[in-house]
């Protein structure tokens, strides 16, 4: 049996075509609204924070919050310059696979959420949430999840047209021809105890969605509106790809259908559970802006279900990755 030799990385040309630098236009402007916003309350503006609001009586964790939210929006211009330039070829694959597969996980439920809520919204008109003060004025949200769905859509395609030059041969051809032995037994079993595990903060979930305030407190329940449950619903939807696509590359369940498919899903879902996750669990350990809404137990073991289960199933997604690449 001879070794296979690696196959170099293609040639880049000079210059990235003219689709490509529109695409990486749009991603950069469509970070600017959301960086200055955040770069107007650092330096202690409050355009677009209603009066009242609580981001105003706690001014030192706004300053780091916003700081840390400039730094992960500025990694967006960083990646669509990377995705668009002959050095980025050359960038090792470990390296650029963690932030793409973060900002997808972080962008498209928002891709996916807004737009729902909209609808929703259209359907049944504005809600209000009783006597207490707006978070931030309701432009703000326009502007700011209208920029992250333009970020998405252009860092994707983006993504997309850098990983058909440098992987297509991972996602190349029918389930059915994969190895049977390209994942072992231990990433077997991984990928089922995890997606036995996701299944409780997916019903999580779903119990909220349908409208029981168990693990909620008196806060939450009181301003929950038609947005809350769109955003429940999501988030369960989004769990459930993460298993489906996992268990359909691991175990080789759609020998149907393209690699593409299952690895396309397994990419968007591990992603939004793990690192959407790993933020609701961030927030709940930060300091308490309102005494009156604390994150309950159940909220937060939530949360961190979701982080865990979501990084496990990305595990062995990575798996998967290496030894395809390997094995093409």
């Amino acid at each position: 049996m001879t070794p296979t030799a690696q196959l170099p990385a293609p040639a880049p040309a000079s210059r990235p075509d003219l689709a490509r630098r529109v695409l990486r236009a749009l991603a950069v402007v469509a970070c600017l609204p959301y960086i200055s916003l955040k770069l107007a309350w650092i330096a202690g503006s409050e355009i677009g924070i209603p009066a009242g609001s609580v981001l105003l009586d706690h001014r030192t964790l706004l300053i780091v919050a916003n700081a840390v939210s400039v730094v992960m929006d500025t990694a967006v211009v960083v990646l669509a310059l990377l995705l668009t330039q002959p050095w980025g070829l050359r960038v090792r694959a470990w390296l650029l696979a963690f932030p793409l597969w973060a900002a997808t996980g972080l962008l498209s439920p928002i891709m996916v959420g807004f737009p729902a809520q909209l609808v929703v919204s259209l359907l049944t008109g504005p809600e209000r949430t009783g006597s207490r003060e707006p978070f931030l004025d309701e432009w703000v949200f326009g502007v700011v999840y209208g920029g992250f769905i333009v970020q998405g859509l252009a860092l994707g395609t983006l993504f997309v047209l850098y990983a058909r030059e440098r992987w297509a041969h991972v996602w190349r051809g029918a389930s059915v021809e994969l190895p049977d032995r390209l994942c072992g037994t231990g990433t077997r079993v991984a990928a089922v105890v995890a997606s036995l595990l996701a299944l409780v903060p997916a019903a999580v979930h779903l119990m909220w969605g349908l409208g029981s305030t168990r693990g909620l407190s008196a806060a939450q329940i009181a301003r929950r509106t038609d947005d809350f449950y769109v955003l429940e619903w999501v988030r369960a939807l989004f769990v459930a790809v993460a298993v489906a696509g996992v268990l359909m590359l691991v175990l080789r369940r759609a020998r149907s259908l393209s690699v593409r498919t299952p690895l396309g899903l397994a990419w968007l879902g591990t992603g939004a559970v793990g690192c959407w996750g790993a933020y609701m669990t961030l927030v709940t350990l930060m300091p308490e802006t309102d005494p009156a809404d604390p994150f309950t137990g159940l909220a937060r073991l939530t949360y961190a279900g979701e982080m865990i289960t979501g990084f496990l199933l990305a595990g062995c997604l990575a798996v998967f990755l290496r030894r395809r690449s390997a094995s093409a």
